[in-house]
């Protein structure tokens, strides 16, 4: 987990938080995931977000912090509402706060590895795949957990031909995945368990 959020997302968020009436919950996707929460050395100016609690105040928390709300045209980062149909079944489990104490309604989770990797499944594009290597190379994943994964919790609700998707996990196994040495299996994560605000 990266220590701090930088420059300008530290600014934003700090004032986002001082303007929310009650706690808010993210689950965050994608590159900003992978940026701020493993530490891949690229700028984001959106942060996606797969969920949001409490789910009924997502209009206004859109407003507040969205594309073309004040605090975007001002800080020029903004959050965006992201529909993800890839997460695994049981992702919320194993989600971990970013900053955990550090904003006073507003509360950061990232998927842990593994699920991170598989919420890019169905996409696919280059960026992807750079997120995916990335992952598999500093966090030494296991792709024998990672297919496990895939089958148990992923493959039967993801959206499109379920071939296609499975030519996909072997690719990325056999292009970024280093095999584990015999008689040596990686845990599923180095990081605590998820603490909820």
């Amino acid at each position: 987990m990266s220590p701090e959020i930088p420059s300008p997302w530290k600014e934003f968020l700090e004032a986002l938080d001082s303007v929310l009436d009650e706690s808010f919950e993210l689950h965050c996707i994608g590159g900003f995931a992978v940026v701020m929460g493993y530490g891949l050395a690229r700028s984001r100016n959106d942060l996606d977000y797969r969920s949001l609690l409490p789910y009924h105040r997502r209009e206004d928390f859109e407003r507040l912090a969205g594309l073309g709300s004040g605090l975007a045209r001002k800080h020029r980062v903004h959050l965006q509402y992201t529909g993800v149909e890839s997460m695994p079944d049981h992702y919320e489990e194993r989600l971990t706060e970013l900053l955990p104490g550090h904003f006073r309604n507003l509360h950061l989770f990232v998927p842990d590895p593994y699920d991170l990797v598989l919420s890019k499944i169905g996409r696919n594009i280059e960026r992807d795949r750079q997120d995916v290597e990335f992952l598999a190379k500093t966090k030494s994943l296991d792709p024998a957990i990672l297919r496990a994964r895939y089958e148990k919790e992923l493959r039967t609700i993801v959206i499109g031909p379920p071939g296609r998707h499975d030519a996909t996990l072997e690719f990325w196994i056999e292009a970024y995945f280093q095999k584990p040495r015999s008689g040596v299996r990686h845990r599923l994560s180095s990081r605590s368990p998820r603490q909820r605000p």
